[in-house]
């Protein structure tokens, strides 16, 4: 019988090795769960026909003794990462029925690495909002209590992972959208250091931002992730190899922005179970030491004019011509207006609109050219730091998971999740959400995290101080 709630990547390969299971039983287990679960959850937009068969195909591998990283292994994969012959459509109307012509690069490497794909998962449309209420087919709930949001963008495959309808999942973070899933169904979460993984067959929402990187049950299983997913690719100029960074795995410092403690719209649970986290450490033996993130507060402000702008350049090529949905209007530019029109939700349109603005004559001096000499300050602040101390730590996200609809009218509200986890990206070093604790609200029991940033290349660190913290 197979445990899904504690079962490991490592666990699952010792039991396929041994004869004690086959890579077809644990493909029905999942699937099985799927079928019970994922009616009341909306975790994925569609699950595969060929699982079965796939696994099939992966137990020949076993058989024949092949050693693979994440062979049999059952996986979720975002719905804005290309996987060939399969729907690829970013929880949009636009893409409803676009057919992935070629696998991301990252595809490439899971499918060498032997895992077996069960479906892709819902998100916010085209990777743009923090509560998975966005998609074009509907929201997902949260496992742990199915009246709150999972988090977002990477919320289907957060929940995936919380509800045991998958070992481990992938997914994309552009400012938090694999963390705060994360936390909110008490998953662990990594955003890689930018270029450590390959954009490739990506959907791009953010270009200088987006990264892709797994979400699992523990530090192990990330970090075995990890390990297959990054390297230098060829197809994408931005990403970099194994030695353009040097950094010390060991970790003996633990930065806390003293700026944070008194900020506003910090939930005092998440606040109170971050200081206990924090004297946990502290009791392990490392050293806690208070430094100044100055410009922490103007880091949100600066991602929201920074990552509108290249949505608005990215977001140009769905316009009813090249592929995706096509209305047809009485000339060109009635085409290209009523496909995106009716292709584009209100969330995307959003920020089509605003990145648009923060661009124009006019305006990009005032909105655009600020953000980056912002952005500019807080990696100085962060390089600053990391003279000082090994790993910073903060809250993941301000407050536990929030209520279904609770946020959806006003945006500024949705955008204020993300204060904590923006700056990893604006600065491109590597951030990791574990699970810290609960917060008992209305009878249940919703999981909070602890995030660690760690410099360019730094995330041995990060598993290091997440295993502590998670008991691993």
């Amino acid at each position: 019988m197979i445990d899904t709630k504690t079962l490991t990547i490592t666990e699952l390969r010792k039991k396929l090795s041994a004869k004690e299971v086959t890579v077809r039983e644990v493909a029905e287990v999942y699937l099985e769960n799927i079928k019970k679960t994922d009616g009341g959850i909306h975790a994925y937009l569609e699950v595969f026909d060929d699982v079965l068969e796939q696994a099939d195909l992966l137990q020949k591998k076993v058989d024949a003794g092949e050693d693979l990283p994440l062979l049999g292994v059952p996986m979720a994969m975002k719905d804005n990462i290309l996987l060939k012959g399969r729907i690829a459509s970013a929880a949009s109307k636009m893409l409803e029925k676009y057919t992935a012509v070629y696998d991301a690069t990252a595809v490439v490497k899971l499918k060498e690495a032997g895992a077996l794909f069960l479906g892709r998962t819902n998100m916010d449309e085209f990777a743009m909002g923090g509560s998975t209420e966005n998609s074009a087919y509907g929201p997902t709930k949260n496992p742990c209590d199915t009246t709150r949001v999972p988090g977002g963008s990477s919320g289907g495959s957060a929940a995936s992972v919380a509800g045991d309808m998958a070992l481990v999942a992938i997914g994309s973070d552009t400012g938090g959208s694999i963390r705060q899933p994360a936390s909110f169904c008490g998953c662990v979460g990594l955003k890689p250091t930018y270029g450590r993984v390959s954009r490739y067959g990506l959907m791009a929402m953010g270009s200088s931002l987006d990264q892709i990187g797994p979400l699992t049950k523990t530090v192990a299983d990330t970090e075995v992730l990890y390990n297959v997913l990054k390297g230098q690719d060829p197809m994408d100029s931005t990403s970099i190899s194994e030695d353009t960074y040097s950094v010390s795995p060991e970790v003996k410092t633990v930065g806390v922005p003293i700026d944070l403690l008194d900020m506003e719209g910090l939930d005092p649970v998440v606040l109170e179970n971050f200081q206990e986290t924090l004297k946990k450490l502290e009791g392990e033996g490392y050293i806690l030491k208070d430094v100044s993130f100055k410009n922490l507060s103007y880091a949100l402000a600066a991602y929201y004019v920074i990552m509108p702008a290249e949505v608005s350049s990215n977001m140009a090529r769905f316009d009813g011509v090249k592929y995706g949905l096509r209305v047809e209007g009485k000339d060109l530019n009635e085409t290209y207006c009523l496909s995106r029109a009716e292709g584009f939700g209100k969330e995307v349109k959003r920020r089509i609109m605003l990145g648009t603005y923060v661009l124009s004559s006019g305006y990009y001096d005032a909105y655009y050219s600020k953000a980056l000499s912002v952005k500019t300050l807080i990696q100085n602040d962060l390089e600053k730091m990391f003279a000082d101390v090994d790993v910073i730590a903060t809250p993941t996200a301000p407050t536990p998971a929030f209520k279904l609809g609770e946020k959806t009218n006003d945006p500024l509200q949705m955008y204020l999740e993300d204060i904590f986890t923006v700056p990893a990206n604006i600065a491109g070093i590597p951030a990791i959400s574990v699970p810290s604790g609960f917060a008992s609200i209305e009878g249940k029991e919703l999981p909070l995290g602890i995030q660690f940033f760690a410099p360019h290349g730094g995330e041995e660190r990060l598993f290091s101080i997440g295993r502590i913290c998670t008991g691993e």
